[in-house]
């Protein structure tokens, strides 16, 4: 198990080496952001000061350097938009907010999900699981853009009963939650019912109808127990990619968290906010995969022998 931890280990740590070179030099290719800084009625005396002064005239192989040691030691760096602040310290300042709506997300995505899962696997083949498979596939190829703007067009605009944007009261929260949780629905309620009607086929779920147990208790405790295996491990790449994902979301809704702040990050070209959001993202998904692999390896022993031997 040592070797495994080790092996999953350096790999995480390898991508993550990976992610900052391709995140660095990607965000250089949107542009100078001495032109948004100065504007177009700089000097040149300007743009050479002011370049200087950020480090900006530096080779790209120092800046990277400059750029990793900023990581470690000051918070990513500091903003070129945000004057003052670090990279590091707006994230965290944005994170509660990012953090409350992925968990409600999470929590519409469970109550559709959960109930979607087993129903349709107990009514296989019905009305009812052909409507539910099909209503959560068309859910998921929805654009989240389109589906967040119709939501504030039908709820906010038309009805009235939701505010359309900004963070305030739960009433703020529903809107961009119902489009963050809706995205996920379909993947987790059909391995769900795949994984039930593994399970609804075995000898002790037999036996337990035998013994005279009721539908209830048998679909709800003991099948759905033994089912969730596969969905649970599953769970943890959805929280790291509502996380990610929060990006369209908070833009749609102008929710004030790290998503938002990307997105005003790269209309800004503020390298050093963008670069450490990406790692954030980055790591979440990483940090995510490594406890779902070290799962995986404590579950299952073969998985363990063979990961520890390639």
């Amino acid at each position: 198990m040592f070797r495994y931890t080790v092996k999953r280990a350096l790999q995480a740590v390898v991508t993550l080496w990976a992610v900052s070179v391709v995140g660095f030099f990607l965000t250089r290719l949107t542009g100078d952001p001495l032109q948004v800084l100065l504007g177009p009625e700089s000097t040149p005396d300007d743009v050479a000061r002011v370049s200087r002064a950020w480090g900006l005239d530096r080779p790209l192989v120092t800046q990277y350097l400059v750029y990793l040691g900023n990581l470690f030691t000051r918070g990513g760096g500091e903003s070129l938009k945000w004057t003052g602040s670090s990279a590091g310290s707006l994230l965290v300042s944005r994170l509660p907010a990012t953090l409350e709506l992925a968990g409600a997300a999470i929590v519409v995505c469970l109550v559709v999900a959960l109930p979607l899962g087993v129903l349709t696997a107990v009514r296989r083949g019905t009305l009812l699981d052909r409507t539910a498979m099909g209503s959560t596939l068309l859910g998921q190829s929805m654009p989240t853009f389109w589906l967040g703007i119709m939501l504030m067009w039908l709820f906010s605009v038309e009805l009235g009963w939701l505010p359309t944007s900004g963070i305030g009261d739960w009433t703020h929260l529903v809107l961009p939650a119902v489009t963050m949780g809706l995205f996920p629905v379909a993947a987790l309620t059909r391995l769900l019912r795949s994984s039930m009607l593994e399970v609804l086929d075995t000898e002790y779920v037999k036996l337990a109808r035998i013994k005279g147990l009721s539908e209830t208790l048998v679909i709800w405790k003991h099948c759905l127990r033994n089912a969730a295996l596969a969905p649970v491990t599953y769970f943890g790449l959805i929280l790291a990619s509502l996380v990610s994902g929060s990006v369209v979301a908070e833009t749609v809704f102008a929710w004030p968290g790290v998503g938002l702040l990307s997105i005003e990050a790269v209309q800004a070209r503020d390298f050093p906010v963008v670069q450490t959001v990406v790692m954030f993202f980055a790591l979440v998904y990483v940090v995510m995969t490594f406890v779902i692999d070290l799962l995986y390896g404590v579950i299952d022993p073969r998985i363990r022998a063979v990961g520890g031997r390639s």
